[in-house]
């Protein structure tokens, strides 16, 4: 069965930075893209990033463009988010999620996404 796995959330001071991690097991991920989403309290779950496994395609939300980068190491089956120069607004929970590979709008919905991890506490202060 597919598992995701996050790791790497905290406690970080506006302008630091983080970087998450998706350990993903279980099937075979080629074909497919990988995405972070986050949800605040009170908010719907939003887009964040995405890459597709096969040729790394990278795709980001405006609010983080410049900020953050997302990356995969294959060899791993691990996706990483790298966030700099975070913001309070940034202070959320943090989910990997598995998908099919598709097109800009097709990777931004989070109904594309058959798999998820179980979230990681992202907290910025000010």
């Amino acid at each position: 069965q597919v598992q995701l796995v996050e790791s790497g959330g905290g406690l970080v001071q506006a302008g630091g930075s983080l970087r998450l991690s998706c350990a993903a097991s279980g099937r075979t991920f080629s074909g497919y893209a990988m995405g972070w989403f986050r949800q605040a309290p009170g908010e719907e779950r939003e887009f964040v990033a995405a890459i597709t496994w096969s040729f790394g395609s990278t795709y980001y939300a405006d609010s983080v463009k410049g900020r953050f980068t997302i990356s995969r190491d294959s060899a791993k089956n691990t996706v990483y988010l790298q966030m700099n120069s975070l913001k309070p607004e940034d202070t959320a929970v943090y989910y990997c999620a598995a998908g099919y590979a598709g097109g800009s709008s097709t990777l931004r919905s989070r109904y594309n996404y058959l798999y998820w991890g179980q979230g990681t506490q992202v907290t910025v202060s000010s």
